[in-house]
């Protein structure tokens, strides 16, 4: 399998809207030597990619199964390496202030609010994580997290002063500051 034979299966079936991958359940066809490093850079056989449109059009077929990623189209499934997570989210605004409804995007321009359906989490290390779609994360950029930090408020709970802001009714906390 050539990831130039997966992109050309893919840019044939393209239509806009993300495929039905969760459904697919094609054989499994080895691996290739693809490379999703922790910034949300794509590699290549050790060569970045330089088109986003090929980057997001592989996105659009990721998939993640137990603790390995793969690219799947309807007859083939690739395994890749993921170093951390497949996204970073990169943007965020208020949607409506009011309502306290957050809009995020990632560095591949996925758009979406911060709600029950997408939350945030934090990892073992104390680096936060959203869900963008099905099971694949986003890791919250640095610059993201600092900015939340100054929008966030301190709430004492029963483990501690946690520093949160509030999103679509869901309470998102950026960690322990005690």
């Amino acid at each position: 399998m050539s990831l130039e034979k997966i992109s050309q299966q893919l840019e044939e079936n393209s239509d806009k809207k993300l495929p039905p991958v969760e459904l697919w359940d094609p054989p499994y066809c080895g691996e290739i030597d693809l490379q999703i490093k922790g910034d949300g850079s794509w590699y290549y056989n050790g060569t970045v990619f330089k088109r986003l449109s090929l980057v997001k059009l592989f996105a659009s077929v990721l998939k993640k199964e137990d603790e390995d990623y793969y690219l799947v189209t309807p007859v083939e499934k690739v395994k890749i390496q993921v170093d951390d997570v497949p996204f970073v989210l990169t943007q965020w605004d208020w949607q409506d202030e009011d309502k306290a409804e957050m809009r995020v995007s990632t560095n591949l321009d996925d758009k979406f609010m911060l709600n029950a359906e997408h939350p945030v989490t934090l990892g073992d290390d104390g680096s936060l994580y959203v869900i963008v779609r099905r099971n694949l994360l986003a890791k919250v950029h640095r610059n993201v997290y600092y900015q939340w930090i100054d929008i966030a408020k301190e709430e004492k709970t029963e483990h501690g002063t946690e520093m949160v802001f509030y999103s679509a009714g869901q309470r998102i906390c950026l960690g322990l500051i005690d």
